[in-house]
């Protein structure tokens, strides 16, 4: 790869257009993984929690602009996410579409 600087400048700008959704997903994962070793979880718990955080941080990224929300403000909806937990926010997922759905 080092031969190829056009691989280069391909990655560099594709991590510029990317950088809030990776920075809100990683953001996500650690913040979810600090919880529960705080908690006292388990590294397996620990482990599937922050992957789980960073992926639904990721998902939600995608859905900012849908919404009117500047990408901008994606690390901030990662922290959120993280630091809620996946259950918490499978919770707050469900109450809203069967809200949403309820309506005529």
């Amino acid at each position: 790869m080092p031969d190829k600087p056009e691989d280069w400048a391909w990655l560099a700008a594709w991590l510029e257009q990317h950088w809030t959704a990776l920075y809100a997903g990683t953001l996500a994962g650690v913040i979810a993984g600090l919880r529960v070793i705080y908690g006292g979880g388990t590294w397996r718990r620990m482990i599937l929690e922050a992957l789980l955080c960073g992926a639904i941080a990721l998902a939600g990224c995608s859905g900012l602009a849908l919404l009117g929300i500047a990408s901008s403000a994606a690390p901030f909806f990662g922290g959120m996410i993280g630091l809620l937990g996946v259950e918490a926010i499978r919770a707050l997922a469900l109450r809203f579409f069967v809200r949403r759905a309820s309506k005529p």
